[in-house]
């Protein structure tokens, strides 16, 4: 089993490839709340170890090349992020042929036309179908793909 934190991380960033996968090319602000759920800061203005896991995340995205923001908005969101020409184009590749055939791609055999297939088989396609129906365990493999695979 992964450390609960690594899987966290897969979800979160999945999450946010998500929302700006949606809005692209539309710069939008993204809030940890948003993508980690609620938090209350303490008594002392510090926000929960898992807020800050969450807007480490945004921020590894960003020095990963990922995603592009102008500024961050204290430790609550990025204001005016956008994905990076990197990440649209891996988003936007198709999955190797191993994802597409396991749970929670389209079931095999499915009659549809070519560009609708092209479709379900990339990247985004299968993180959105992980995030509604898949395991920590299926975001993560899908999530490993989308950052260790060579797309060269």
């Amino acid at each position: 089993m992964a450390d609960i934190h690594i899987e966290e991380f897969y979800k979160d960033t999945a999450v946010i490839l998500a929302q700006l996968y949606a809005a692209f090319p539309r710069r939008v602000n993204l809030f940890v709340e948003d993508i980690a759920g609620p938090d209350e800061p303490d008594e002392f203005g510090l926000h929960s170890k898992r807020h800050m896991a969450c807007f480490g995340a945004l921020l590894w995205l960003a020095e990963e090349g990922l995603i592009r923001y102008v500024d961050t908005i204290r430790q609550e969101a990025l204001d005016q992020a956008v994905l990076s020409h990197a990440a649209f184009t891996r988003l936007s590749a198709p999955a190797p042929s191993e994802l597409l055939n396991t749970p929670p791609a389209r079931p095999p055999g499915e009659d549809l036309p070519g560009s609708v297939r092209q479709d379900l088989s990339t990247h985004i396609h299968l993180i959105r179908q992980a995030l509604r129906r898949g395991t920590s365990a299926q975001i993560s493999q899908v999530m490993q793909q989308v950052f260790f695979r060579d797309l060269s």
